[in-house]
């Protein structure tokens, strides 16, 4: 019903093939709003299994989902909110020798990790292999997101060390409201992406505070 979209735009969707990497706080919202939109491909990566500390901000898994591979979790929830997307479950943690076999096939790459160090390795092997990559990321109340296509600023030209050093999600505090906000914004640039609409957050970065609710975009360019 969207005349932007159209019935070629869900096809594209259908058509499309996304990877995303962690399914957690951020990876949750992104998982299900890609599934319910009708992406035909969902491929995710998450080494970790369900903890109680995780539920808070984590939806995509339950208390009985605790202890499980987050990859099983998720999938089986992806598949409860639409049966026709195909998923393809690694029990991995995403680096530079699984990479290419991970890569395989994707159209585009959702990055929903927690910390600098996988970021920045996602970020270099996207850019090296020509995949567009969204980014995200979440710190207490704030968030930002940016979308990284071939020729654009990279997640280099936004952080630089010491930011490679900055603590993992599960060493300070996250509302969980905030990783819906990001992760349903990283889905909103996925879907635009894969169909061809709208503009992207390419050479900007979004950003987020929720303690004022406050938005604002910030130009990027790439060095």
């Amino acid at each position: 019903m969207l005349p932007q979209l159209g019935r070629e735009g869900q096809m594209r969707l259908l058509r499309s093939h996304v990877l995303i990497i962690g399914v957690g706080g951020l990876g949750s919202p992104v998982a299900l709003y890609l599934a319910a939109a009708g992406v035909g491909h969902l491929s995710i990566v998450d080494d970790d299994v369900v903890d109680f500390s995780n539920l808070q901000r984590q939806v995509l898994h339950y208390t009985s989902d605790v202890h499980r591979p987050k990859v099983l979790s998720a999938q089986d929830k992806i598949k409860a909110i639409n049966p026709d997307v195909e998923v393809t479950a690694h029990r991995v943690r995403f680096c530079a020798e699984n990479a290419s076999s991970l890569l395989e096939g994707c159209d585009v790459v959702v990055d929903c990790t927690d910390n600098f160090s996988s970021k920045f390795a996602i970020n270099d092997i996207c850019v090296a292999a020509k995949i567009p990559l969204v980014h995200g990321a979440i710190n207490e109340f704030a968030g930002n997101v940016m979308t990284i296509v071939p020729g654009s600023a990279t997640l280099r030209d936004l952080f630089v060390p010491p930011e490679a050093n900055a603590p993992a999600a599960d060493q300070y505090g996250v509302l969980g409201a905030v990783a819906g906000i990001v992760g349903s914004i990283q889905a909103t640039e996925v879907l635009k992406l894969l169909s061809g609409i709208g503009e992207l957050l390419t050479d900007r970065v979004l950003t987020v505070d929720a303690l004022t609710m406050a938005f604002s975009t910030f130009e990027i360019k790439a060095n």
